[in-house]
């Protein structure tokens, strides 16, 4: 088994991380999934969650939210829609999303998108989770 493999994380605005990693871990539509060297080749759907990067004996984590993801044994692409590390995030911002989208999901009204603000609410508590 390698002990490590290659990361590429890229947004249609950059190229957000690239570099050696012993370990990533993530949210997928599927579950949470940990990915070592070697890992059997596989595709997914990126979900809402924290992304741990673990390099060097430490562990870097930030906000992914959505993407796709492509696991090859000695390289992990993941093609993100939107991918923020901690200082990078307004928690004010995000705190205000998370009411709001909690204000509508308890008073729904015949035209709410019940969808759409569940998501807000999921990215929102996502970017709160990273707040120190």
């Amino acid at each position: 088994m390698a002990d490590e493999m290659k990361l590429q994380i890229v947004t249609p605005q950059e190229r957000f991380y690239d570099g050696p990693v012993t370990m990533v871990e993530l949210t997928t539509t599927e579950g949470n999934i940990g990915i070592y060297p070697d890992h059997i080749p596989l595709t997914a759907v990126v979900a809402p969650g924290v992304l741990k990067i673990h390099e060097g004996g430490e562990v870097k984590e930030a906000a992914l939210m959505s993407g796709f993801i492509t696991i090859l044994p000695e390289e992990v692409t993941i093609l993100a829609e939107v991918v923020e590390w901690p200082d990078e995030i307004d928690y004010n911002r995000a705190e205000e999303a998370r009411a709001r989208a909690e204000r509508r999901l308890a008073s729904p009204t015949a035209d709410l998108d019940v969808l759409r603000a569940e998501m807000a609410l999921k990215r929102a508590l996502v970017r709160l989770d990273l707040r120190d």
